[in-house]
């Protein structure tokens, strides 16, 4: 894939779903999937499943598809085939190798242990090392820090500039390619236009907006949703042991999920069907209805089959 040339050409709305298969979906991640697959369909445009495999330390077995078959039982069926990173290891080598022959990337032994002992942002020590690049974790010196960026909700993002000059790692020391590289590449693979995910990811997409640059590509349009916590702080995610939504009975999550993201419907269209549920939302969804804070805090109201929701303030 040459990543050499600017695509000059008016971009047709692609947006995508991006979950790691480290278990099931949970609300939080019903929430990114909802909020992208409404902004897509609003647009008139494609809607894209990306099964984000590339740590695979982290993989459990069966949840790809389990992802997959909960999506079709929520309505929320994609455009073109599925994605799926472990299978792309060629194409992120080749531009790895680009920014190699650039002069661009250096290989760094410090540990993570050491980084957090040093403040918690790399300070650069390995860059005049010369280290050999085998069995090394593999660092991009940072030509274009972004410090601040305009996102279609959370409005101006931003970011510690120490964070965004850090060289950071784009290949671990156990030869797996890291997520800041892999993003970034699928998503100018992809062609994606627009990017609707969760607002844990505000500080990577400085990070990512800076390797766009670097490879001189187009980044898409950024537009990050409040997350689903169940405190402030503790978003719901599968290391905090979020419960799994249901594949048998997915409309009242459905519902609840149109209303976090501030549709407000009425319940009886709880009697419709999915697919009659997706068309009411697609025709109320717009994004200045998201509400503009980080975070969401989410409980279950034991007077009600719904959940409750308090904003929580930037």
């Amino acid at each position: 894939m040459s990543t050499t040339a600017v695509n000059t050409q008016a971009r047709i709305y692609r947006g995508r779903f991006a979950p790691s298969p480290s278990g099931p979906l949970h609300f939080g991640s019903l929430i990114a999937a909802v909020g992208s697959f409404l902004d897509a369909k609003v647009n008139q445009g494609k809607w894209l499943v990306r099964i984000e495999d590339i740590d695979t330390t982290r993989v459990v077995p069966g949840a790809s598809d389990d992802i997959l078959r909960t999506l079709e039982a929520y309505g929320l069926h994609w455009d073109e085939r599925v994605t799926y990173q472990t299978k792309r290891l060629q194409e992120y080598q080749s531009v790895l190798d680009q920014l190699i022959d650039q002069g661009l990337v250096y290989a760094c032994h410090c540990t993570r242990k050491q980084v957090k002992a040093m403040g918690g942002i790399y300070q650069g020590q390995c860059q005049l090392k010369g280290h050999s690049f085998v069995n090394s974790a593999l660092r991009l010196s940072q030509q274009f820090a972004t410090s601040h960026y305009s996102d279609l909700i959370q409005g101006k993002v931003e970011v510690d500039q120490a964070l965004a000059k850090e060289d950071y790692l784009i290949k671990r020391s156990d030869g797996l390619f890291a997520y800041q590289l892999v993003v970034v590449v699928d998503d100018i693979a992809q062609k994606i236009s627009h990017v609707v995910r969760g607002a844990d990811l505000l500080e990577p997409t400085a990070r990512q907006l800076s390797l766009f640059k670097q490879l001189n590509q187009t980044a898409p349009q950024y537009a990050h949703l409040p997350l689903a916590v169940a405190k402030p702080g503790f978003k719901l995610s599968k290391q905090n042991y979020a419960p799994a939504i249901s594949k048998t009975a997915p409309k009242p999550a459905l519902f609840d999920a149109f209303r976090f993201l501030g549709l407000n419907p009425e319940p009886a269209l709880l009697s419709a069907t999915v697919e009659e549920m997706l068309k009411w939302a697609i025709a109320a969804y717009h994004l200045e209805c998201v509400p503009k804070v980080k975070e969401i805090q989410v409980s279950e109201d034991p007077h009600s089959s719904f959940s409750k929701f308090q904003s929580i303030p930037k």
